[in-house]
């Protein structure tokens, strides 16, 4: 392009034309690409808000799923635990797998086995295919946010990135809000298994819109490309290689912890405890209990692409936005510590939508700064390693938290005020754990809003 502009102001003739038509004609190219990501970017965000419906589902479900397996409390826990094992164990080697055989293959593959589930576990007609089929969406929707991330990375630009992640994050928020009061509402007005089988069937279409709209980068689609590749940004070829060196990485452990810690508290407090808690010291009702829990995905929804932004083009710093968000985390605990059992309903609601802000809203800054601490035909896998141990996080949680309420006891039947507080002294504990380990995290932004080199890392 730079010798065109020279020749036509050198020579403006036909080789000066044909230099500014060439000219012109990239600039065109790069426009359709511009605008063609955007589909890129909705295909994956539809199936991520489905990846979150599939999570939270069973809780709205679970008197149907009961009544029609017969089955007790207990079966019913690991029919939606179905779901979450392999979710978790496939997240290191969907990242491998986007490095090396391609996101949208992999997200093609793997979506198809999550479609096929979701219909099987419509038609299931025992508990045993039932917890199958679960275990075939868990497997499926393995492969919607690591290989949307490494896609992402070659459609959007370093100082765009966190601002992309932001709303493909907050569109998971979706997808846990449909699977709640709407789902309620579906489940009135047809057959639970009519729904899944629809869901199944709006899954295949999605994967096949992905095989043939989605491309790993602008230049597999004929485009030009939009995000500039640096000289440093590979590593040894074979997938083991780049696990390792993902492993080996100081850097990449101070997220981990932070990831382990930051969604251990979201899973094992809002995804299950935040609710018992709201009705057995405050005494609400299931319903409003609900009601407040809804304003955490809200929160999320706003904050995610705000942080991002802030993260982009505010402070041109992901460290930065990941040690305030942190220390608003543990302030948010410190408050919830002193006042665990004398705050009013609006208090609630503005405490729980600041803790969405701080805990569930930075993530999508954490995967951008991973992405970029480490190479970029690596990226998948160290998202994909990040991302196990977010999850387990959770799984660990969960239970400890209950055993922290078992060692005080239920009084009538309900947890005691002082029971969530000793569990309160343990996220706040927690909480700073997350503090200090993201303080050892490494800036991957320069000033100017591009990565930095990872030569002399």
């Amino acid at each position: 392009m730079l010798c065109g502009r020279l020749r036509f102001r050198l020579a403006p003739g036909p080789a000066g034309r044909g230099g500014q038509m060439e000219l012109r004609v990239m600039r065109d190219r790069e426009k359709q690409a511009l605008r063609y990501r955007w589909y890129i970017f909705l295909l994956f965000a539809v199936q991520y808000a489905l990846l979150f419906f599939h999570r939270v589902c069973p809780a709205v479900l679970a008197p149907e799923l009961t009544k029609t397996f017969n089955i007790s409390g207990t079966a019913l826990g690991v029919l939606a635990s179905g779901y979450f094992y392999p979710y978790a164990l496939m997240q290191v080697p969907v990242g491998m797998l986007s490095d090396t055989w391609g996101a949208r293959k992999t997200a093609t593959l793997f979506g198809s086995v999550g479609g096929i589930g979701v219909i099987l576990f419509g038609l299931s007609p025992s508990f045993g295919l039932s917890v199958f089929a679960r275990i075939l969406v868990g497997l499926g929707v393995s492969a919607v946010f690591v290989p949307g991330m490494k896609v992402f990375a070659g459609w959007f630009r370093g100082r765009e990135y966190g601002k992309i992640s932001g709303f493909f994050v907050g569109s998971g928020s979706i997808g846990w809000v449909m699977g709640a009061a709407p789902l309620a509402m579906l489940v009135q007005a047809f057959d639970w298994r009519e729904i899944m089988i629809a869901i199944g069937v709006l899954t295949i279409f999605l994967t096949v819109l992905t095989w043939f709209i989605v491309a790993d980068t602008p230049e597999a689609k004929g485009f030009p490309a939009l995000v500039e590749q640096r000289s440093a940004s590979t590593v040894e070829d074979g997938p083991f290689q780049g696990i390792k060196q993902v492993f080996s990485d100081r850097y990449f452990w101070s997220l981990a912890f932070w990831f382990l810690t930051r969604t251990g508290i979201i899973f094992s407090f809002f995804g299950l405890w935040a609710g018992p808690y709201l009705m057995d010291v405050y005494k609400l009702s299931p319903m409003s209990a609900g009601t407040i829990l809804s304003i955490f995905p809200f929160a999320i929804m706003a904050g995610s692409p705000f942080l991002g932004y802030l993260s982009d083009r505010v402070l041109v710093s992901r460290k930065l936005v990941l040690i305030g968000t942190s220390v608003l985390h543990a302030a948010c605990w410190l408050f919830l510590l002193s006042s665990y059992s004398s705050l009013s309903v609006p208090a609630l609601y503005v405490l729980f939508f600041v803790m969405g802000i701080a805990a569930g809203s930075p993530g999508n800054v954490g995967y951008s700064n991973i992405k970029e601490v480490f190479p970029a035909n690596i990226a998948g896998t160290s998202m994909g390693a990040v991302n196990l141990f977010a999850f387990f996080g959770g799984v660990v949680l969960q239970p400890v938290i209950g055993y922290v309420l078992d060692a005080t006891g239920k009084i009538d039947g309900a947890y005691p005020p002082s029971a969530y507080r000793t569990a309160f002294i343990f996220f706040f504990v927690i909480s700073l754990i997350s503090l200090v380990s993201v303080l050892f995290s490494r800036e991957t932004l320069s000033r100017d809003g591009s990565a930095f080199d990872k030569i002399g890392r």
